[in-house]
């Protein structure tokens, strides 16, 4: 025992050391040990500045305890997590949904009384985007739907001898339901992507700093006439899809069905005017939701490319989403009220 005490106690020449490198210092530690090292006088033969540094480095890194393993995953508790963080996002996003939208309100009830703020050369430009440009998509899109409800409920029906009340389903359907709800949904992929691609293009460009350092309201410059636009386009392409849907009807209807164009006409025209009423009272809801939230992603945009892309994709599914969902609550409300 006292002549190891006598061993380790021995000074240490390291004057014959011609180089040390990280993999010299470990094995250098592991000879003599840590608690050794420390003890080393700063006076030790062949022992340099750098050298003693580079040896205490290694020596603490060595002596450092070992990271704690990882806890094994928990795949109830990351699915909880998921969900929790999902619904806390969700919140979110519906907070600033609804302050988004009490701010555009209020920008609209503070420019109107204004005539000389109106932005109507915007408002007309954005009209002819939204509206006459959609036109063929919608139209094309709503006389196929059309003629495939015509061709299903022909299908069902003809089993009971009533084909003939295929002409009542696909007015009532489209009259009701699928007029707005295709149309809203197509403008939701179309409009919104657009609107949160041209915003979120300006916020990287720094356009929108530029028009606030100029003293000018994006809010009034920007999100008013394109939801303004989408305000007056959207009924109007309800109602054609409308038509559309009932032409696509009347089509299989005579050429299929055996019902000729004027008894298709006038079974459509006995259909009660409610009906068309509540589809096209719809309209402005869903627009007024999709043009905000198609803005809303826009001004959420970050400083790159990549964010823009993700932006549109977020607006265009949460525009559908609300759609359906605003859909679903007021067609469940009508039927309780008997409309």
């Amino acid at each position: 025992m006292a002549a190891h005490r006598a061993e380790a106690a021995a000074p240490i020449d390291f004057s014959e050391l011609g180089a040390l490198d990280t993999a010299g210092a470990a094995l250098l530690i592991r000879l003599i040990g840590v608690e050794r090292l420390r003890e080393l006088p700063p006076s030790a033969p062949g022992l340099t500045v750098e050298r003693r540094a580079l040896l205490l480095a290694v020596g603490e890194a060595m002596a450092a305890p070992e990271a704690p393993a990882a806890p094994a995953p928990h795949r109830l508790a990351d699915v909880l997590a998921a969900v929790g963080a999902l619904l806390t996002e969700t919140w979110s996003n519906l907070l600033l949904l609804l302050n988004f939208m009490g701010l555009a309100l209020a920008t609209l009830f503070t420019v109107l009384p204004r005539p000389k703020r109106w932005r109507l050369t915007s408002l007309v430009t954005h009209i002819h985007q939204t509206g006459l440009d959609a036109v063929p998509i919608v139209s094309l899109l709503t006389f196929l739907v059309g003629a495939v409800v015509a061709f299903l409920g022909a299908t069902v029906l003809a089993q009971f001898g009533a084909t003939i009340y295929t002409v009542d389903l696909v007015a009532y359907s489209f009259l009701r339901e699928f007029g707005v709800l295709l149309t809203a949904i197509l403008l939701a992929g179309r409009t919104a992507s657009a609107f949160t691609a041209q915003i979120g293009s300006m916020k990287v460009n720094e356009e929108l700093d530029a028009l606030r350092a100029q003293g000018l309201d994006p809010m009034e410059m920007l999100v008013l006439p394109r939801m303004l636009g989408l305000l007056i386009t959207l009924p109007l392409l309800t109602f054609l899809a409308m038509l559309s849907g009932l032409v696509g009807g009347a089509v299989v209807s005579v050429v299929s069905l055996d019902i000729s164009l004027l008894r298709f006409i006038d079974i459509a025209r006995e259909i009660p005017l409610r009906h068309f009423l509540v589809g096209l009272s719809k309209a402005p809801f869903f627009a007024f939701l999709i043009a905000l939230i198609g803005c809303l992603e826009g001004f959420k945009v970050e400083g790159s490319a990549r964010s823009v892309g993700a932006h549109t994709t977020s607006s265009v599914v949460q525009s559908i989403f609300v759609v359906i969902l605003l859909d679903a609550v007021a067609a469940l409300f009508f039927m309780e009220v008997g409309w």
